[in-house]
C-alpha cells in the first residue's frame, strides 16, 4: 500500500510536537555547542503557538488527539503517527516533571545536566528515526510505544 506524499509529510511534521517539548532538555548542550541551536528551528512555529495562545500546548494536544488520532475519517497512517507522537510527548512531560521534582533538587548540577542532555539526544534519535520512516511511507516501529498505539487504534 502506497502512502500519499501529503500524508508522509504531515506524519513527519506531527513529530515536531514532542521535539518542541524536548528542546528545554538541551539547554546545556545549546550553551556549550551553539550550532546545535539550529535543531530548534523546525519547531519554532509550534513553540510560538504554545506561547502565544493561552494553554496552547494543551489545546494543541487535544486538537491532535481528538481531531486526528480519534477521527476515523483521517487516514490510518496519520492517526498512527499522531498518536505515537502524542505518547512520546506525554512521556516527555512526565520526564520533565520528574526532573523538576526529583533530580534537580537532590542531584548535583553535573548529574542534572548530563541526564537532561541524554534525554535530548535520545529524543533526537527517536524523532529522526520517526521522521525518516514517515518520509519513506513506513510506520515508525518504536518498541513499546508502537504496540500501545496499535492497541489504541
Amino acid at each position: 500500500m502506497t502512502i500519499a506524499i501529503w500524508q508522509r509529510l504531515l506524519g513527519a511534521l506531527i513529530y515536531m510536537l514532542p521535539w518542541s517539548d524536548a528542546i528545554p532538555f538541551g539547554r546545556t548542550l545549546f550553551l556549550d555547542f551553539p550550532f546545535l541551536q539550529l535543531l530548534a528551528i523546525p519547531v519554532l512555529p509550534v513553540i510560538l503557538f504554545e506561547q502565544i495562545i493561552p494553554f496552547g500546548s494543551l489545546l494543541l494536544f487535544f486538537l491532535l488527539f481528538l481531531g486526528v488520532a480519534r477521527n476515523p475519517k483521517v487516514p490510518y497512517f496519520l492517526r498512527f503517527n499522531t498518536l505515537q507522537a502524542l505518547l512520546i510527548d506525554i512521556a516527555l512531560v512526565v520526564l520533565s516533571y520528574a526532573f523538576q521534582l526529583i533530580i534537580q533538587p537532590i542531584g548535583s548540577n553535573l548529574i542534572s545536566q548530563t541526564l537532561s542532555s541524554t534525554v535530548l539526544i535520545g529524543i533526537l534519535a527517536i524523532i529522526t528515526f520517526s521522521v525518516v520512516e514517515c518520509v519513506q511511507g513506513k510506520e515508525p516501529d518504536l518498541p513499546g510505544i508502537s504496540e500501545a498505539v496499535r492497541i489504541q487504534l
